[in-house]
């Protein structure tokens, strides 16, 4: 059995007399019976979701169940004693104190408290004002967002990468049976050897092509009848 408290709760105040008698009851019930402060452990109160207090829990083979009798010796000692603590619903397995929720939990507990010590350091014994505390608080919230964006836009950058910085992929890139290989250097042997024989016909095309425009320009080329009359 555990009881979270607290030293300002004037309920835990009240209750510390009844709890003090139960634990003399422990190893006669053979119950380990503890409190803790959760003011010196904010990370327990974090793992346990301490939202009032005082709050007891009852653990016993990884199972945590959440005390809500009346809070005195003898209830206690008929809790144990009686095993009324079996009606009782343990917590969810996500919720339990060693689920990693709760340690994220615990672990946002423990910066919140860090955060209230630097504060009172800052503005208590360094003598800086509130404002300018709070100042520090958040150009450090800032710039501690800028520096986890950048680290989240490379990571992403690295893992899906933008389509300019992919590779092209050809549709041959993959190896071909031998079968296929052979089909298409062939197909391309007859293609290359197409172009060859219409490249020699065009040859032959333009070479007759000329020789009929020289001829047809010798036949049309005038006659002059002065020389004419010479010969004559």
């Amino acid at each position: 059995m555990v009881e979270f408290y607290a030293p300002w709760c004037p309920a835990c105040q009240n209750l510390q007399p009844e709890w003090e008698k139960f634990a003399e009851w422990g190893e006669d019930l053979e119950v380990n019976i503890a409190k803790v402060d959760v003011t010196e452990q904010p990370g327990l109160s974090g793992r346990f979701v301490i939202t009032a207090l005082p709050t007891i829990y009852h653990c016993k083979d990884g199972e945590f169940r959440r005390y809500q009798g009346a809070r005195t010796k003898t209830d206690f000692i008929n809790f144990i004693s009686d095993q009324e603590w079996k009606s009782v619903e343990p917590v969810s397995s996500w919720f339990g104190p060693s689920s990693f929720l709760m340690s994220s939990m615990s672990a946002l507990f423990q910066l919140s408290m860090w955060i209230r010590h630097c504060h009172g350091y800052l503005t208590e014994n360094v003598g800086i004002p509130v404002w300018g505390s709070y100042a520090i608080f958040a150009l450090a919230t800032l710039f501690s967002g800028l520096i986890l964006g950048l680290i989240m836009v490379f990571l992403a950058d690295c893992l899906c990468p933008s389509k300019r910085h992919r590779q092209q992929q050809y549709p041959y890139s993959k190896k071909l049976a031998p079968e296929s290989a052979q089909l298409l250097k062939k197909l391309d042997e007859e293609q290359e050897a197409d172009e060859e024989d219409l490249s020699d016909d065009e040859i032959e095309d333009k070479e007759v092509s000329n020789r009929n425009s020289s001829m047809n320009a010798v036949r049309q080329r005038p006659v002059n009848p002065a020389t004419t009359m010479d010969k004559s």
